[in-house]
Parts: C-alpha cells; sequence; structure tokens
C-alpha cells in the first residue's frame, strides 16, 4: 500500500496489520521525521518513507501496489498528472481511496474562520508544502477522476460531530505539510498564543464541534 501524501504517517499506520508493505511518501521533512519517530514508537517494521513527491520516488522504485491511500492531500497537488503516474504503479483490480471532507464550496463555522485568519497572519496568505503554492481548485476530485483512465465509484460515510479542544486543532495543523513548524521560524509560540487567545474569545470552554461529512472517492484501475 502507497499512502501518498502521508504527513506524519498516523492514517497510514492503522494498515501496518492489513498489507505486507506500506509506503509513505511527503513532500514535507519535518512530517516524515514524525513519521519515522511513530513507526519505531509502535514498533510497526513493516513501512518505510519517501520524502518526495510521486515523480521522484517512482524514478527511484519500480514497487506495483495494490491500494493507494490519499487524505487531504489531493487538492495540493497537480491532480491529473498524479493520477497519470499512479496508473502506472498500481495492479490491475487495484485503486485509490482519496478520503477527504473538501469541499470547493465549503462554509467555514466562526472558530474555523479565526483559525484561517490567524494561520494566514503567521504563515502568509500564500500556503507552502515543499516547494509547492496552494492554489485553491475549482474542479471537483470526481471530476478529475472521471476524466482519467480510472473508473469512479463515490462512498459516503455518515455524518458525525466531532469536538476539538484548542489543543488538538494546534496539533491537527502542525500535521499537515503546510502547517510545518519550519515555517514559523521563532514564531512558534507567539503562534500558538495569539490562536488560544482568539479562539477563547470566541467561546471560553476551548471546545468547539464540527459536523464532518467525509466520501471517499475511489479511483479504481479496472480490466481494459
Amino acid at each position: 500500500m502507497l499512502d501518498l501524501g502521508c504527513g506524519d504517517g498516523r492514517l497510514a499506520l492503522r494498515f501496518s496489520d492489513w498489507v505486507e508493505k506500506i509506503v509513505g511518501v511527503d513532500m514535507e521533512p519535518e512530517m516524515i521525521q514524525l513519521a519515522q519517530n511513530l513507526s519505531r514508537e509502535y514498533r510497526i517494521e513493516n513501512i518505510e518513507w519517501f520524502n518526495g513527491d510521486i515523480e521522484k520516488y517512482k524514478s527511484q522504485s519500480n514497487d506495483e501496489f495494490r491500494m493507494v491511500i490519499i487524505a487531504k492531500a489531493f487538492h495540493w497537488m497537480d491532480r491529473p498528472v498524479v493520477l497519470d503516474h499512479l496508473y502506472e504503479m498500481i495492479s490491475v483490480g487495484g485503486g485509490i481511496a482519496i478520503i477527504d471532507n473538501f469541499s470547493p464550496n465549503g462554509i467555514l463555522l466562526p472558530w474555523q474562520m479565526k483559525v484561517k485568519d490567524v494561520v494566514n497572519h503567521w504563515y502568509g496568505n500564500e500556503r507552502r508544502a515543499g516547494n509547492t503554492i496552494y492554489s485553491h481548485p475549482e474542479i471537483t476530485h470526481q471530476e478529475i477522476i472521471a476524466n482519467s483512465n480510472f473508473g469512479l465509484e463515490v462512498h459516503q460515510i455518515p455524518p458525525y460531530a466531532h469536538c476539538w479542544t484548542i489543543d488538538s486543532i494546534i496539533g491537527n495543523h502542525y500535521s499537515t505539510s503546510y502547517g510545518s513548524k519550519r515555517f514559523l521560524g521563532e514564531n512558534v509560540d507567539s503562534f500558538e498564543e495569539h490562536l488560544k487567545e482568539e479562539l477563547l474569545a470566541i467561546d471560553p470552554t476551548g471546545v468547539f464541534t464540527e459536523e464532518i461529512n467525509i466520501s471517499v472517492k475511489l479511483a479504481v484501475k479496472e480490466k481494459k
């Protein structure tokens, strides 16, 4: 199994008992270091980590994968190009599971807007991951897959409520490639204090609820 845009590796590690081998790929060195630390901590030995993009990995490996997972990272990528690369790396009958709650027209809750404002203040308006600058896509993942060589299936997971604390909001932010602490330099503590202050002004309990709607878009490599 390949986890593309693996971040700190937490999702990939959950599959360690399901497959013989896992490869985690991410553009951000800090994320790969965190993933390596976690796999050592949990003593998981059937996983390896690679710092770079899919093109770089493909140039250095002939691995064939039955399954690829991409969570929250797909809209950062040049999606048609990534699908073309992955198509050549996936065995017939296998495919890609894109697990995301991304919506081009999604509406942020007030506390999420405040998080976005504070992040923009400290990180700048341009999101970065590795050497990539993020631009907000207007085309859905479904459309991208439908126009590729893959077959498309979409499965909706029942919505559920998730409670965030300030610490978990900050931790989740740091677990993303664009939220790497290295982009903050010496301003890590200042960023955290600013975010805590703004969130507590919205709700002094420091607990925020979000309804999570996740769909799994499957890009299946079918027999021709």
